[in-house]
């Protein structure tokens, strides 16, 4: 399409992408002063016979309708032209310039409560003019939501996901179908089962106000697994409670517990900044007057009014909704075909639905609708596919592997299954059979840079490192991009002690997706080989930026501190580790030894103490705490102690001369020359030991003539 020109007009000069039903594209006018640039959106029908070409055009006169209305709001794009040609449809859009919330919302990137509050209204004033005027958007997801650069306002775009409610399809068998359009992570349930409600756009407006305020995306979010309710709030502490619960409100995963309409949400949020705290006692805006669409007057007029612009004569047509003709904006946009009637006997219905309900994470309901497919046709190899890839999920390996095997006796020449049958093997460590099974899969598919990946960490568990490699590198041949690869590259090339080259691969993984916390934690790990401890440290730190309760990252963090003499910053982030994992020995011990170094001797004990509780048995804890405990001059516990590493270890000589330390300043002299002999006889060389064993033999010498005047002048 590039560079061509349609209808003598519209130069093609860039593709914004697409999808399996149609392209966008970046055109100039050709035929208005200056060129100016505008959108062009070229549908692609599944079917080009007469009969579906003949409802397409009759439900594009309806259609049309729709976007050129809601182009009369400043904040919606304008529909400008729509055609034909050669059987293939187009629409002309306003083109706005500016970028779109994706750019903005950020892994990590926490907004404050009021700058959300701001964006959602901005957002509602403009859902809620959609609609009055009977349309639900049903993509509502950051990319769709523009931020237009002269004025800094936000744009709602792709409408081309807008489908009157009232719009039904009929296909030649008399079956009803619904179109379900949306984003994974911000489609509602209801939506996603082709049965779009005004609210299922409230609820994806939710999503990005809780993705805005927390800083973590959609998919990453916590779900409860009772209710499917979004776990959100622990994660962001800096909201009200009263707007929690409208956002609560607005992403509720039953659509009968939401705001009913756009109007009624944008209310409660007023209210929230007028002060009245209490959800419950919002007012509600009483139901505003429908726009009726078919006004056949005012419609052939401003149809009319639309091929006046464009000059041509050519029958105009826009299709959103039609038996195998669907709009697709952008390339995230997903289209679904679902039926409405859930318990249909159909096998290819069931099969559909079980997709729908596997994609929404639905997986116990998706396992029962494959199996209630398989049971209508037993050879149904994608079912019984389904069923296998559901079971994995639910983490039942044995039964999934049953199911791929099965699909694979009906269809020995299905990749997805022998890959799936692969995945499931290496979760049950069958290396070697899974190894097979990605071979066979790569005879049938031989450029899936998934399952190269996939079998080089079978050969890496079957310690065939170099082969692991090579199977790396063709993964990351085949998609450059693919940074799981380049991750699983980098560590072989760690674990073969090409650290350099180890560090080089980690970076690449960071170029393409810069939020990936084990590849800063991997790159740490590698520097730290490379004794580069500053460059360690500052790798750690990525990774807990972008993983705050990453316990291994805060530890190796906590370690290279250390290593550093950055004694202090070592403490606290131990402390992190603590906080993260209590359970932690390693962490408490480390801690209670920094704080001895920093003189704090009463926490060190009571660090030492948590270690301890956790590792009873641990001599080196024993023997630091009697330290700490000697410091503070508390040698009879100091000495309890000593004892306790000694019956855990009796060949630690440095126990025995610390003990021999305390004794002497107990004055129990006999009990001092007693220790330092064992740790001399331990270590014949230790000189501390020698030195301190020649002190404690004057001092009792010269007690003993001192107690021997004493008996003779008695």
């Amino acid at each position: 399409m590039l560079g061509n020109t349609l209808v003598g007009r519209y130069q093609i000069i860039s593709s914004l992408g697409g999808g399996g039903f149609g392209e966008t594209y970046v055109a100039c006018d050709t035929q208005l002063p200056g060129t100016p640039q505008c959108v062009v959106k070229k549908l692609k029908p599944q079917s080009n016979d007469p009969e579906t070409l003949q409802t397409a055009r009759r439900l594009f006169d309806t259609e049309a309708q729709v976007l050129y209305q809601l182009g009369t709001h400043e904040q919606i794009p304008q529909l400008l032209a729509y055609f034909e040609e050669n059987q293939e449809f187009y629409l002309v859009q306003e083109f706005i310039e500016g970028h779109d919330l994706g750019n903005e919302l950020t892994p990590g990137k926490i907004y404050s409560q009021e700058q959300v509050v701001s964006f959602l209204q901005e957002i509602l004033e403009i859902l809620n003019f959609v609609h009055l005027h009977k349309v639900i958007h049903r993509d509502i997801n950051p990319r769709n939501i523009l931020r237009r650069k002269h004025d800094n306002k936000l744009v709602l775009i792709d409408f081309g996901a807008v489908k009157q409610i009232t719009t039904n399809v009929v296909n030649s068998q008399s079956q009803r179908l619904t179109v379900a359009i949306g984003t994974p992570g911000y489609i509602p349930s209801e939506q996603a089962l082709g049965h779009p409600k005004y609210s299922s756009d409230i609820y994806a407006l939710g999503i990005i106000g809780i993705q805005a305020l927390t800083g973590i995306s959609p998919e990453q979010l916590e779900h409860d697994v009772d209710t499917n309710e979004i776990i959100w709030r622990p994660k962001c502490t800096s909201v009200s409670n009263e707007f929690a619960e409208i956002l609560d409100k607005m992403a509720c995963y039953d659509f009968r517990q939401r705001f009913t309409t756009a109007s009624a949400a944008l209310q409660a949020l007023k209210n929230l900044n007028n002060g009245e705290s209490k959800l419950a006692t919002i007012a509600l805006s009483p139901a505003c007057p429908i726009v009726p669409l078919h006004q056949p007057v005012n419609a052939i007029n401003k149809i009319s009014n639309i091929k006046n612009h464009i000059k041509i004569n050519k029958k105009a047509v826009f299709v959103n909704s039609l038996l195998g003709i669907a709009l697709i904006g952008t390339s995230t946009t997903i289209s679904l075909f679902v039926l409405d009637a859930i318990n249909s006997k159909n096998s290819a219905e069931l099969y559909k639905q079980a997709n729908t309900l596997y994609e929404l994470q639905r997986y116990k309901d998706a396992l029962n609708t494959y199996q209630k497919a398989v049971e209508i046709r037993d050879d149904y190899a994608e079912a019984w596919y389904g069923k296998g890839k559901v079971l994995h999920e639910l983490r039942r390996y044995q039964d999934a592997l049953l199911a791929y095997d099965k699909a694979i006796q009906i269809s020995p020449n299905s990749k997805d299954a022998w890959r799936g049958r692969g995945f499931t093997l290496d979760k049950l460590r069958r290396p070697s059979e899974a190894l097979a099974s990605y071979e066979k899969a790569l005879i049938i598919q031989p450029n899936d840079f998934e399952v190269w990946n996939a079998k080089g960490k079978s050969l890496e568990n079957l310690k065939r490192y170099d082969d692991a490699l090579a199977a790396f590198d063709k993964a990351v041949e085949l998609k450059s991009d693919y940074y799981l690869s380049w991750y699983n590259k980098g560590k072989m090339l760690h674990h073969l002690k090409r650290y350099d080259d180890a560090i080089g691969a980690y970076d690449k993984v960071i170029e393409l997706k810069p939020s990936y916390q084990e590849a800063w934690y991997s790159k740490g790990n590698a520097l730290v080989n490379l004794q580069r401890y500053q460059d360690a440290f500052i790798a750690y730190d990525k990774a807990v930026q972008f993983k705050s309760d990453y316990v291994p990252a805060w530890f190796s963090r906590s370690n290279t501190l250390l290593t550093l003499r950055r004694y202090p910053e070592a403490i606290d982030s131990f402390n992190k580790v603590i906080k993260h994992n209590p359970n932690n020995y390693q962490a408490w011990y480390s801690r209670g030894w920094l704080l001895h170094q920093q003189q704090q001797y009463e926490q060190a004990v009571q660090s030492y103490d948590k270690a301890i509780a956790i590792k009873r048995n641990d001599y080196q804890a024993w023997y630091n705490r009697g330290n700490s405990l000697y410091s503070l001059k508390r040698y009879d516990q100091a000495v309890a102690s000593y004892n306790r590493a000694l019956r855990n270890k009796p060949d630690h000589y440095e126990s025995l001369y610390n003990r021999g330390n305390a004794f002497l300043n107990m004055q129990r002299l006999q009990d001092a020359i007693m220790s330092y002999e064992g740790a001399i006889k331990l270590k014949p060389d230790y000189q501390q030991a020698i030195d301190a064993l020649k002190v404690a033999q004057e001092q009792l010498a010269i007690k003993k003539r001192e107690s021997g005047s004493k008996y003779e002048s008695s």
